[in-house]
């Protein structure tokens, strides 16, 4: 846990944290989805120099509102996705360390005052960690899982007959003489999924890619261990200096998500792609996560399997170290609150 909060406070500061923090990075999550899904080995689409040529590229060819095409359907995911993990990991993470320091105690009771009272935040140990962090993100996933579907197909939606590779800005045309595309709209991707697939393919790339619902786990294990280690002048008669500042945790949720990533990265790879990917005309099934790794390591080698990563780690980067600074000055706000009131 990141603070002794109840569950539902640390729900509410996180779904918020991580709004703010999709904001702000939402440009370089459309570029890491797009990077994801083409199939172009241009070197233009390499580092950090192919997030700048992309970047350049919407904007030229779809105006700065292309920077933001999906965002409502982005931000309610990501609200909803983050309230519900914060909620279930704290709950869980709160009922095991009230078992263990009292063992006695009925479930029902811990259960009560897991909801409703703080709950000292400890490490339960890296595989308890872990488990809880699987289960409560399985629980977070599974519904906003439609919502990141659509969010991925509109984001992709010109992908098709669109190659940034083909954007020579030396000869360009002006931005004002370039035909400005329009993505598709919410309800048409919705009903594009449902006449092609089905009410199945909203949990398109669902079930092969549980293992990535490990990555918040991880991301909130490495951040709770690197925020301990960011605390070389801690005293005993000082509590307050165990808070990290907000550096501290602005670095310390960023590096942690980074780390997670990486780890993960050829799991989130497949999973993007199997939610951009359609059902063929023939009918036949849209691509699975072992067909992507296939395919991927067969036209670029195993650096095909991180494709676009550079892209994932700077928007990583930005929106976990927001969202933990966001949630941390929210948790910190409502103590306050309730200091005064005592």
């Amino acid at each position: 846990m990141t603070s002794s909060l109840p569950p539902l406070a640390q729900a509410v500061s996180g779904a918020l944290g991580s709004a703010a923090a999709n904001s702000i990075s939402y440009p370089l999550d459309l570029v890491a989805t797009k990077l994801q899904t083409t199939a172009s080995r241009s070197r233009k689409l390499d580092g950090l120099k192919g997030v700048y040529h992309l970047l350049k590229h919407i904007v030229r060819t779809e105006g700065l509102t292309g920077l933001y095409d999906g965002i409502g359907a982005d931000t309610a995911s990501t609200l909803i996705s983050n309230f519900l993990y914060f909620y279930f990991y704290t709950l869980l993470h709160a009922i095991i360390a009230r078992r263990r320091s009292a063992s006695n105690l009925p479930l029902l009771q811990s259960l009560k005052r897991a909801v409703t009272s703080p709950t000292l935040p400890v490490l339960l140990g890296v595989p308890t960690e872990l488990v809880v962090g699987f289960v409560a993100g399985v629980a977070s996933r599974a519904v906003s899982t439609p919502l990141s579907v659509i969010t991925v197909r509109m984001q992709t939606g010109r992908n098709d007959d669109d190659d940034p590779e083909d954007d020579d800005t030396d000869s360009a045309l002006p931005e004002s003489k370039h035909p400005m595309r329009t993505s598709p709209r919410f309800s048409e991707v919705m009903r594009s999924i449902y006449s092609d697939e089905g009410l199945s393919g909203f949990w398109s790339g669902f079930k092969p890619t549980l293992p990535l619902c490990l990555t918040p786990a991880l991301t909130l294990l490495f951040f709770q261990l690197l925020s301990r280690l960011r605390l070389p002048g801690r005293h005993l008669d000082r509590p307050a200096r165990t808070r990290p500042s907000a550096a501290g945790a602005f670095l310390s949720g960023a590096t942690a998500n980074a780390l997670a990533v990486a780890i993960l990265y050829p799991l989130l790879l497949a999973k993007v792609r199997v939610q951009a990917s359609h059902r063929r005309p023939d009918g036949a099934t849209a691509a699975n996560m072992t067909d992507v790794w296939i395919r991927a390591v067969k036209e670029e080698g195993w650096a095909g399997l991180y494709q676009g990563l550079v892209a994932q780690l700077v928007k990583g980067f930005v929106n976990q170290g927001v969202t933990m600074l966001v949630k941390q000055r929210i948790e910190r706000a409502v103590v306050r609150i309730y200091s005064r009131k005592g």
